[in-house]
């Protein structure tokens, strides 16, 4: 698996970078899922807004590391005469405990919601989040509204920018495999920060809480705090896959951050197995590689079949989405890797 995992970029690149570029999405997804996992997965509740906190990262990342700040305060830009650039080792904490504020603000007035309402609050939040970014460049200018923040940094680490090819031994690197296993350095960080969460007593508690969540109350958990905690934790994760995702595409605006990311980010973990860290990241990658795969080959398989394109690449992508979200609700309820129901329902001991 680590030879796989290392060699992928060089085996997606023979195809053109925009191959290894799907790699890079597909990690940061895998980020998502696993953060939106400890809400959903862990303490069973539903979170419709969650690309909130992603939006969050991607913007404070955006601010700190550009020059918008500056061009639209004069003030600011004397008291810093060499520039905003805010190094990305200490932007991306940030986020991850701006973000993990937001996630104590939202969670805090809904402890006492479940189900379809909670759902509709979180949509709400996610909503208002996107709003407020698109529509926040008036009186004062600090998102630029719809056009977005550009010019971005890139992360640098040791003075060496992931913006730029690497040259190494005489053999070049192109920035977007450079990306990916920073990427993939991140995702392994998150996936052992989500085992151990897992095993640990608050993992435990979240998950008494999303069986049942009046005996966990009954056996001296304290819901109301182990509630904030997950939506603090899920949050938290969105704002470093963010603050990542910036620093990627070099260009932010409130068009990456709707509604649909998250309807697809909860698909992910639906579909791959609630609760299962393996099937969590199964499901982000399937749902999110297969769909732009299909972006690149459709058009050309279509004109080798038939002659002509009958179904645009994008009408087909949502098309085969939508319907394998169905086959698998039908076909396996639980995901596609669900977690083994001993470990999903722990028994009493005297059952055991």
């Amino acid at each position: 698996m680590v030879v796989a995992l290392a060699l992928a970029p060089f085996v997606a690149g023979m195809a053109g970078n925009s191959w290894v570029r799907i790699l890079d999405f597909a990690l940061l997804y895998v980020m998502l899922a696993l953060g939106l996992n400890i809400v959903v997965g862990y303490a069973g509740l539903l979170d419709l807004g969650y690309v909130a906190f992603y939006g969050i990262g991607a913007y404070l990342y955006a601010l700190l590391s550009s020059p918008h700040l500056l061009e639209n305060f004069p003030a600011l830009a004397q008291a810093m005469p060499g520039g905003m650039h805010a190094g990305a080792w200490w932007v991306i904490p940030l986020a991850a405990a701006l973000a993990a504020l937001f996630g104590i603000l939202l969670g805090a007035p809904t402890l006492r919601l479940r189900g379809d309402y909670l759902a509709i609050v979180t949509l709400g939040f996610g909503e208002i989040i996107r709003i407020f970014l698109n529509n926040l460049n008036a009186p004062l200018n600090f998102t630029n509204g719809p056009q977005g923040i550009s010019n971005i940094d890139p992360v640098q680490l040791f003075g060496f920018s992931f913006g730029k090819k690497w040259t190494v031994w005489g053999f070049e690197i192109p920035s977007v495999y450079l990306y990916y296993y920073l990427f993939l350095t991140f995702t392994l960080l998150t996936v052992l920060v989500s085992v151990r969460l897992q095993d640990s007593r608050i993992g435990r508690a979240w998950v008494a809480i999303r069986e049942d969540e009046v005996a966990a109350r009954a056996m001296g958990i304290n819901t109301r705090d182990t509630k904030l905690l997950a939506f603090a934790m899920g949050a938290s994760f969105g704002g470093i896959s963010g603050a990542l995702f910036a620093a990627l595409q070099g260009f932010v605006s409130p068009e990456s951050f709707v509604l649909n990311e998250s309807i697809v980010i909860v698909a992910m973990v639906v579909l791959g197995g609630m609760g299962h860290i393996p099937g969590v990241i199964l499901g982000a990658v399937l749902l999110y590689a297969i769909p732009e795969t299909l972006r690149h080959i459709a058009r050309p398989m279509q004109e080798a079949l038939f002659g002509t394109e009958l179904v645009p690449a994008e009408a087909l992508r949502m098309l085969l989405f939508g319907l394998s979200m169905m086959l698998i609700m039908l076909l396996r309820p639980a995901g596609l890797w669900p977690a083994a129901l001993g470990r999903a329902r722990p028994t009493p001991p005297a059952i055991r």
